[in-house]
């Protein structure tokens, strides 16, 4: 149980500081306040992080899939393979540029795409498949890169969770056609609200652009149908400091990571692991709890340790896939999949951790035991 001197440990904590503020003041005092100086130097920033590819900053990681899909001409007719086990967003995008979703399975360590699922589910209408790096963890691109190339997909890289995150040096959104980033609060970095395209094609990069901005580059030039899903100045203002620490936060959740994986001994509890090659940044630390799950997460609420699922229901048992997949008498065989969303916890690991937080989260989990 919490001590009344001890408050509770938030499974996550938004970093808005003096600079971020300072920032976003900067840019309302100039009034250049939409996609304008900031936004243009945000976008050269990250490119840094993505291997130097092109970057189109939008409002939201949504807006980045769905744009990125629309850029690459995926429509209806289209089949596009997603994981289940993710945010509901990764599917929506497809179901939003008119596309079908395919579910396949995930790999029980990384919650990536497993591969052999993939090239399982790849039929004549396939257009693209989407790896989501889910909490940080690269998925197995060194496998499915290859299968793209095999049957001549579009690989759209969900990296929402997964800022720096790389396998075998290579950044993720460095990768496939395109890569998608999301800057929404709790991410390891933030721009109050916001989104990224990454691209190594200069013309799916204008097109991009074009999408954003209502299909226009110059005023009333509207050359395609577009939509209005730009970036604040002031959002890319927060963003650029944040970006600029992204690093340093990032080794920090790494060595919190490293301190639960050395002291975490419970029985009842897997803490995650991290395939060869791969650069893990924990946006989430997500163990998995054998036995009753809601009474251990009681127990970490209890002692004053946030937690959270992600995610309890996978995207092909919510009811706007679940209703129409029965309805045309179609069932998605995928046991790593429930087996994940019934046993996954996330666990604190953000970087406002210090190291008596950490403590008191070790010895939380470790008086579950063995049994629960």
């Amino acid at each position: 149980m919490t001590s009344i001197n001890e408050q509770p440990i938030p499974a996550a904590r938004p970093v808005i500081g003096e600079d971020e503020i300072e920032a976003a003041v900067r840019v309302l005092r100039s009034g250049r306040v939409v996609q304008g100086p900031e936004v243009a130097a945000f976008e050269e920033g990250f490119s840094d992080l993505v291997d130097g590819r092109h970057c189109v900053a939008v409002n939201s990681g949504t807006s980045a899939l769905h744009l990125l899909l629309l850029a690459l001409g995926i429509g209806p007719g289209d089949e596009v393979i997603v994981p289940s086990f993710s945010f509901a967003a990764s599917a929506n995008a497809v179901r939003l540029v008119g596309a079908d979703v395919v579910f396949a399975d995930i790999e029980p360590g990384s919650f990536g795409l497993d591969p052999a699922a993939v090239e399982a589910a790849i039929t004549p209408r396939t257009a693209a498949i989407m790896p989501v790096h889910l909490y940080g963890h690269p998925a197995a691109m060194d496998k499915l890169m290859p299968i793209a190339e095999k049957h001549r997909l579009a690989v759209v890289e969900d990296a929402c969770q997964a800022h720096a995150a790389a396998l075998n040096g290579t950044p993720v959104g460095a990768f496939g056609a395109g890569g998608t980033f999301s800057f929404y609060p709790t991410k390891n970095m933030h721009s109050l609200e916001g989104g990224m395209v990454s691209t190594a094609d200069a013309e799916l990069a204008r097109t991009l652009r074009l999408l954003r901005n209502q299909g226009m580059e110059q005023r009333y030039a509207n050359e395609i149908v577009g939509a209005n899903m730009r970036m604040t100045d002031v959002s890319a203002a927060v963003g650029r400091v944040q970006l600029g620490k992204l690093e340093g936060w990032t080794e920090q959740r790494r060595a919190n990571a490293a301190y639960l994986d050395a002291h975490i001994t419970a029985p009842s509890v897997t803490t995650p692991p991290v395939a060869e090659g791969a650069r893990h940044i924990y946006h989430q630390y997500t163990v998995r709890v054998r036995g009753d799950r809601d009474a251990a997460m009681a127990k970490l609420t209890e002692a004053g340790v946030g937690n959270a699922v992600y995610y309890p229901t996978p995207i092909h048992r919510l009811k706007p896939y679940w209703e129409p997949d029965q309805k045309a008498g179609r069932t998605w065989d995928l046991p790593e999949t429930e087996k994940a969303a019934a046993e996954v916890v996330s666990l604190p690991v953000h970087p406002s951790l210090t190291e008596g937080d950490l403590e008191r989260i070790v010895t939380a989990v470790n008086s579950l035991g063995e049994n629960l």
